[in-house]
């Protein structure tokens, strides 16, 4: 079954060269992982919040909002694209990613078609 993670961590966040430097180091040792172990389907990370637009179309207007549409205290950071066996394997691949550590990483199940 394939799964979204969506990586969320606070916009505030800010590590220092140090961390920063351990969490690559990190994130390429579990993508190198999951890569291996036939998971990981494709990933990115995303710009900041900052940089986004919401489209909305309401009686054929369209309304742009730049930024986020909802407050949130946790933003989308990045996502990755899995092939589990089942959600258990899901959970445990997205426990093993480095952001969980200080942020958050939510599971959505694909609807397949």
């Amino acid at each position: 079954m394939r799964y979204l993670l969506l990586i969320c961590v606070e916009e505030s966040l800010e590590l220092s060269p140090e961390d920063e430097a351990i969490m690559a180091r990190d994130t390429e040792a579990w993508v190198a992982e999951m890569d291996g172990r036939g998971i990981r389907q494709d990933g990115h990370r995303v710009r900041p919040v900052a940089d986004a637009t919401t489209v909305r179309v309401r009686d054929r207007d369209l309304l742009l909002t730049d930024g986020p549409f909802a407050e949130a205290k946790e933003h989308l950071a990045g996502y990755d694209v899995i092939e589990c066996a089942d959600l258990d394997e899901a959970i445990e691949v997205a426990s093993k990613h480095p952001v969980a550590r200080f942020g958050m990483i939510e599971v959505r199940p694909f609807w397949e078609m």
